[in-house]
C-alpha cells in the first residue's frame, strides 16, 4: 500500500503539471467583433421622400420656397434633371458650398432623384 503522504504528493505534482501545460498554451485569439450593421435602404415611398425632403426645409425653405429675400436657391419647381445635376455636383465635390456638399455625400443617386422629383413638383 502507498502511504499517504506520497498520494498526496503524486496528486499534487499531477495538478502542477496539468496547471503547468495550460500556462503553455498560447492563448486564445480575441473574438472577432461582430460586423458594423448595415444601413436600411432608402424609403423612396411618397411618404419617405417628403420626409427626407422635410430636412431641406431648415434652408429651402417648406416645400422648397425659401423666405423673400433670402439667398438660398428655391427647389419648388425647378426642373427634376437640374435639381439632380446640382445635387451631383455637390456631391463629386465640383461645385462649392458651405454645407450642401456634405449633405449630398449622404444621399444615394436614387434618393437624389427621389427628392429632385419631389421638389420639381412643388408649386413655385
Amino acid at each position: 500500500m502507498i502511504p499517504r503522504a506520497v498520494r498526496h504528493l503524486a496528486a499534487g505534482l499531477a495538478v502542477s503539471a496539468a496547471m503547468f501545460a495550460s500556462a503553455q498554451q498560447p492563448a486564445p485569439a480575441a473574438p472577432t467583433p461582430p460586423p458594423p450593421p448595415a444601413f436600411a435602404a432608402p424609403n423612396l415611398s411618397d411618404a419617405g421622400v417628403r420626409g427626407i425632403a422635410s430636412s431641406c426645409a431648415i434652408c429651402h425653405g417648406t416645400q422648397g420656397r425659401p423666405v423673400a429675400g433670402s439667398s438660398v436657391a428655391a427647389l419648388a419647381g425647378r426642373p427634376q434633371q437640374e435639381i439632380v445635376d446640382i445635387m451631383k455636383a455637390f456631391k463629386d465635390g465640383k461645385r462649392e458650398a458651405t454645407i450642401m456638399h456634405q449633405i449630398a455625400k449622404g444621399y444615394s443617386d436614387a434618393e437624389i432623384a427621389a427628392i429632385a422629383g419631389y421638389f420639381s413638383r412643388q408649386p413655385r
